[in-house]
């Protein structure tokens, strides 16, 4: 078995183990399974880093063996410098999320973290697959652990957000669904994904193509103004499914952009590339806004992932080095920073059982420790130099400076509005007098909550001291992109 294999299928194997095994009574046990699986899990991506090797646009670490063969459809992985990334970052996020899961979950304690596991590696899937089928199964299939996630475990309206969120991706797919199918007929019965970057499309087809993308990926990441869904989502999910939410299922469609719509239409990309650019800005400026007047803590970060996620399509259709190179580092540095956030979040809920900032105030008082990693990772969220959160942020802005000056004027708008909200929330909840009885009573994070935080930490200042680890796995993959791009396929 190949490394994207065994990346895919651990994490499914202790899942499904965990599901079948795992019982009420056991719950130690159970949890202990459950974090040795995603240990195992991140280990087996580790050496995909050492192995992988830079300067080269060519698919690596390839697997491909037939699966229905009837339709000549095919188990075919691969990773390149764009999706190489977000396999080991799906495994280290679960890895924290089953850690900091570990008290807050009483009841299922088996099914959720079985559901977890194998969401891990439906996730890694989607970025390993080269098979357009295989993609979308996998693409389809991780809805299904995440809706059980939202809709056992998520807060007093689970079941309306369950369903939203079920709803909206789904009914966007199912357009791509068609799209591909469209493909395998052109392409003369293959869903190879890199042959169908090689295949001539009419205009009207390729914009067609495109706009059947859209609708899948955009609601994924979420774009303005299929976004509405999110916030809901995110305000219902327990702890650990909005940091995976947000870490890495929104980052589904933006890669599918890169995969699928950028060079499979280029033509149809270039010029409907003012309306995803448009798209993208009104999601860093007005959605930045409305995260101001939020009260609920989380519903203001969900609204904030909406604004930095919209720094990563804007990014992706600049169509210049820095600014695909930049919304991909956004990708990953926003899977630290926003995953970060919810877990604070978390760390507060589980305490006062409230995420309304009116209920806080002073808790740097009584939690020092804490409020200094919420401090850490409040900055990072505003884009603070230093840290991952501003390294993305500022290629984008670069990139679309060097495209359009004022563009790149409206994205660097955007950053006083990400200090403000995410200052503002940080002032109302963390500094001042002890507001109350109940913030007063409030116990410091003991050392599994620690060392979550110190983990997370050292991850957003690393990649915001020393990205280029992370750039230069890209590098050449952007350059391939952006030339195969800026070729017409008109036939």
């Amino acid at each position: 078995m190949g490394l994207l294999s065994l990346a895919i299928w651990t994490p499914i194997a202790f899942g499904a183990l965990l599901l079948a095994f795992g019982r009420e009574e056991q719950v130690r046990a159970v949890r202990w399974l459950a974090l040795i699986g995603a240990l195992i899990s991140f280990l087996v991506t580790l050496p995909l880093y050492s192995g992988f090797q830079t300067g080269t646009a060519a698919m690596q670490f390839v697997e491909k063996t037939p699966w229905i063969e009837t339709f000549n459809i095919f188990y075919h992985l691969g990773v390149d410098g764009i999706s190489f990334w977000f396999v080991p970052l799906t495994a280290f996020i679960t890895v924290i999320v089953v850690i900091a899961s570990w008290e807050s979950i009483t009841e299922r304690v088996n099914q959720y973290m079985g559901a977890f596991l194998i969401l891990s590696g439906l996730m890694i899937g989607v970025f390993a697959a080269l098979d357009g089928m295989l993609f979308y199964v996998f693409f389809e299939a991780t809805l299904i652990p995440m809706y059980l996630i939202i809709g056992i475990w998520g807060g007093p309206r689970k079941i309306y957000a369950a369903f939203k969120f079920f709803l909206y991706t789904l009914l966007g797919s199912l357009l791509t669904l068609i799209a591909l199918i469209y493909l395998y007929h052109q392409s003369g019965g293959s869903f190879d994904i890199v042959s169908w970057h090689k295949l001539p499309l009419s205009a009207s087809a390729q914009t067609l193509l495109f706009f059947a993308f859209f609708a899948a990926f955009a609601v994924k990441v979420p774009m303005w103004p299929v976004h509405t869904w999110l916030p809901d989502v995110h305000v219902e999910a327990p702890t650990g499914g909005s940091a995976v939410l947000a870490a890495i299922m929104l980052k589904l469609g933006a890669y599918g952009f890169l995969r699928f719509s950028m060079p499979i239409a280029p033509d149809a990309s270039r010029e409907w590339a003012w309306l995803m650019i448009a798209l993208s800005l009104l999601a860093v400026l007005y959605v930045g806004l409305v995260a101001m007047v939020q009260k609920d803590m989380k519903k203001l970060v969900a609204y904030s992932s909406v604004a930095h996620m919209g720094f990563v399509t804007l990014g992706f259709f600049l169509f210049n080095d820095l600014g695909v190179s930049g919304g991909l580092v956004q990708m990953i540095s926003h899977g630290f920073v926003s995953g970060a956030m919810f877990l604070s979040i978390g760390v507060l809920y589980d305490r006062m059982h409230s995420r309304e900032i009116a209920d806080y105030g002073g808790v740097v008082n009584t939690m020092p420790k804490f409020a200094a990693f919420a401090l850490l990772f409040t900055m990072a969220n505003s884009g603070l130099p230093g840290t991952a959160g501003f390294v993305g942020e500022w290629m984008v802005i670069l990139g679309a400076v060097k495209s359009n000056f004022w563009v790149g004027m409206g994205a660097a708008t955007a950053l006083i509005w990400g200090a403000a909200y995410s200052l503002w929330m940080f002032k109302r909840v963390y500094l001042g007098p002890v507001a109350n009885d109940h913030v007063k009573a409030l116990q410091d994070i003991g050392g599994r909550e620690f060392f979550i935080m110190a983990v997370l930490a050292v991850a957003v200042l690393y990649m915001g001291l020393y990205p280029r680890p992370f750039t230069d796995v890209m590098d050449a993959s952007v350059a391939e992109l952006l030339k195969h791009v800026a070729l017409s396929k008109l036939n």
